[in-house]
């Protein structure tokens, strides 16, 4: 029984290490998306993004 519970922990965690790797590679596409959106619609009005302090 306890192999089984030890087994079912270790299942979970490898479960869980690649949905948090899933989610992470997710983010930086997420961010790369609204970053290149922000540069485009910034040249569509000519705004200096340089001068504009974007987090």
């Amino acid at each position: 029984m306890t192999e089984n519970t030890l087994h079912d922990a270790t299942r979970r965690n490898h479960l869980l290490e690649a949905a948090l790797k899933e989610m992470i590679k997710f983010e930086r596409k997420e961010n790369e998306f609204r970053k290149k959106d922000r540069e485009e619609r910034a040249a569509e009005l000519r705004l200096p993004l340089d001068a504009i302090k974007v987090h």
